[in-house]
């Protein structure tokens, strides 16, 4: 034997141990992180000044493998340049487990069908509006324009990992429906 030939054989050795670890990878499958926004916003609070609307995003795991949600966060993207009688702050939090700071902590959605853990997550994304500029909340909600809401998180798994996002539009008619007062077009 040469060692060329035991050079060749390494190699060809090496390849097919590649290509079986793909083989086993492939199989064992990655996470698939899905996410639902079908429900309703609803109303949280109101005061005078402010209120708190939120919606819950159902996640769920269709993959073969653990997921790890590692950071989720609402951007509420009303610019003064649209509308300045309204400061919006969003904020994700995940069902039972309220946090005075805007602090998400990762968790982890196990794979479809785990008998012994979820592989369902609930995720309220909640945003504040406060009212500006010496108005109360109902006359600067008179005059509301739509809100995009960017909801977006950070997942991984045998996957690296990566940002996701959806957007969510809540209507000016919901958000005047929800707080009680009636829109003003001008």
């Amino acid at each position: 034997m040469t060692v060329v030939d035991w050079i060749v054989g390494l190699l060809a050795a090496i390849v097919v141990i590649v290509l079986l670890a793909k083989l086993i990878l492939c199989a064992l499958g990655k996470e698939d992180i899905r996410v639902k926004t079908d429900a309703p916003f609803e109303l949280v609070s109101k005061d005078a000044d402010s209120m708190i609307i939120q919606k819950k995003l159902t996640y769920y795991n269709e993959g073969k493998q653990c997921a790890t949600l590692m950071d989720a966060f609402v951007r509420p993207l009303l610019p003064y340049e649209q509308y300045d009688g309204i400061e919006a702050r969003g904020k994700a939090e995940r069902e039972g487990y309220p946090r005075e700071d805007d602090y998400f902590e990762a968790v982890l959605i196990q794979k479809k069908g785990d008998r012994n853990h979820e592989d369902v997550l609930n995720v309220y994304a909640k945003v504040k509006l406060t009212a500006r500029k010496g108005m109360s909340l109902d006359e600067a909600l008179s005059h509301m324009v739509d809100l995009p809401l960017d909801i977006l998180w950070q997942e991984t798994g045998r996957t690296p990992w990566h940002y996701r996002k959806v957007q969510l539009i809540l209507p000016a008619e919901e958000i005047a429906k929800l707080a009680g007062v009636a829109l003003k077009r001008d």
